[in-house]
């Protein structure tokens, strides 16, 4: 079995320190099946900008419903029940901006920021996009957002850390 390449492994260290994923049993830590799920809810829900090393920039997107998102934001649904309660199939109205990681050396460049824009459009064709929702780990990761939503004109709505 070939090894991952390099930046594989500093991909999930970073995730790992950022979001803090494997301490929080709330929190969605993308397995095979949700990978699977996630494919069916829309093929641009994963996102990646890579090199020979493997991959820079990570990016997953979560479509759901107003409902569900207006769950997630007051606390009542956790990161992995937003996902759990979304169903493939369903037409969706927002989207949450679960994760976007980025290697050091591709920050400050826009394609993290072109990344997000082409999978936010992705599905914006496919559904009636009006909203853009984000738990912000990071000023940087809040930063993005709010851009995101003024280029897409969405709404941005943030949950509290």
């Amino acid at each position: 079995m070939p090894h991952p390449k390099p930046n594989f492994q500093r991909m999930l260290s970073l995730i790992d320190e950022v979001f803090a994923t494997r301490n929080d049993p709330d929190q969605l830590q993308v397995t095979p099946a949700q990978l699977k799920k996630l494919e069916q809810i829309h093929p641009a829900t994963l996102s990646e900008f890579a090199n020979e090393d493997g991959p820079l920039i990570w990016v997953l997107i979560i479509p759901t419903t107003e409902k569900i998102m207006n769950g997630f934001l007051s606390g009542n649904l956790s990161e992995k029940q937003l996902l759990e309660k979304t169903k493939p199939g369903q037409a969706y109205d927002c989207i949450y901006l679960c994760s976007v990681t980025t290697l050091p050396e591709a920050r400050g460049k826009g394609e993290t920021k072109k990344l997000c824009i082409k999978a936010i459009n992705a599905v914006s064709k496919d559904h009636n996009i009006t909203t853009l929702f984000v738990w912000p780990f990071t000023k940087e990761g809040e930063t993005l957002a709010e851009s995101l939503a003024n280029v897409c004109g969405m709404t941005l709505l943030k949950k509290s850390v």
